[in-house]
Formats: structure tokens, sequence, C-alpha cells
């Protein structure tokens, strides 16, 4: 049978949101027991008082100072090079049959571009191109005839380089989009591998960015 301060660590343990906000001593306790506390209980097997949780929960956060978070913020500080990229175009096409034989236009094109940017993902329903805006006056002819979803210009890019180990990491990704969320700074795409990710941004928001990122490393 495990005690209430268990069912309570293995429950926070797995919601890096909540820790978050711990860490940054803005949620209120009592409120907190209250919304785990039917998971407590199935874990427990048994009827809990919320104050016996709230004790739980200080002592969760005394014991490990929400250890999620601060390893979040320690794979973040190791975080590799972030590169700036300018000048790009989105476009976002309806899968089709013939949307494959046109993206092999579009490499042909620009196969000997040098420092040129290009990045593809295909969804289930459609496929969206990020690439330099060098060819923007050839899009249209290149993929004729297919049905262009949306397209967007003046748009910016910043790729960061992660350190190894961050895919086992939860909540890693929700750290860094929660930051630049609070200033306001609006995700256009997110692409990503698995040590490196790249979010698109239009012009104006590049450099606020760029700022917030910088200094999470710090």
């Amino acid at each position: 049978m495990i005690t209430i301060s268990q069912a309570v660590e293995t429950i926070l343990a797995n919601k890096p949101f909540i820790l978050d906000a711990m860490n940054d001593n803005i949620i209120n306790y009592s409120l907190l027991a209250n919304f785990i506390k039917p998971d407590v209980e199935v874990l427990l097997k048994k009827e809990v008082k919320d104050s016996a949780i709230v004790m739980a929960i200080r002592r969760f956060k005394s014991v490990n100072d929400v250890g999620l978070i601060k390893r979040i913020e320690n794979q973040v500080k190791h975080f590799g090079d972030i590169l700036v990229r300018s000048n790009l175009v989105d476009y976002t096409f309806k899968n089709s049959e013939t949307l494959l034989q046109n993206q092999q236009r579009l490499l042909d094109k620009i196969k000997d571009k040098k420092g040129f940017f290009y990045t593809v993902t295909q969804g289930v329903y459609e496929t969206t191109f990020i690439l330099s805006d060098q060819v923007k006056d050839e899009i249209h002819l290149i993929f004729e005839g297919e049905k262009l979803i949306s397209s967007c210009y003046n748009l910016s890019s910043v790729t960061i380089k992660l350190p190894t180990g961050n895919t086992e990491q939860p909540g890693l990704y929700y750290y860094i989009f929660k930051k630049l969320a609070w200033d306001g700074i609006n995700i256009l795409e997110v692409v990503s591998t698995s040590n490196e990710f790249t979010i698109l941004l239009k012009d104006k928001d590049i450099d606020k960015a760029f700022s917030v990122i910088k200094n999470l490393k710090s």
C-alpha cells in the first residue's frame, strides 16, 4: 500500500505544466489538491481528505524543489548553436497524387543553390514547404494545378541545437514555448528532428524571439 505522499509524487512527477506553476510559486495548493484528488484516491483505493493532499504537496515541493523543472532548466542551459534565417516563405498545399512529382521539380530547381533553406512537412491531408524566398515567383508555376491552402511571406526562423537526451525530457518544448508565449511571440510553424528544432516566425518577431531563447541559456 502506497502513502498519500507517494501517490501525490507519482501524479505530479508526470505533470510538467503543474510543476512549472509550482516552481514559479503561482499555484494555489488547495485548488491543486482538489484537482488531483480523484487520481490520488484511485491510487490509494480509498477516500482522502483535501488537507492531507495539501500537506503532501507542500512536502513534495520542499523535498524535491520541483525537480523536473530543474532538470528542464539544466537541459536548456546546454543548448547548442542558435541559428537565425531570414527571407523565408511558407506554402501549404493539399495532398494529391501529383504533389510528390512537383516536389521533385522544386528540388531540381534548388539543388544547386548555395545556402538555400528548405524543409517540408507532409501531413495526412496537406504538405507544407518552408523555403528561401528566392523561388517565390516560381512556386505557382512549379505547383500549377495543386490546391494552395495557404501562403505566408516575410518570415524568419530560429533553429536550436538541442542537447543529447532531450527526447527523454518531458516538458522541454513546453518550457520554451511558454517563454515565447509570455512575451507575445506567435509561432507559425515548428519543424523538429531528434536533436534540433526550428520555429518559423514573422519577421517582426524574430529579434524578440532570439533574445528570449538566448536568455533561456543564462
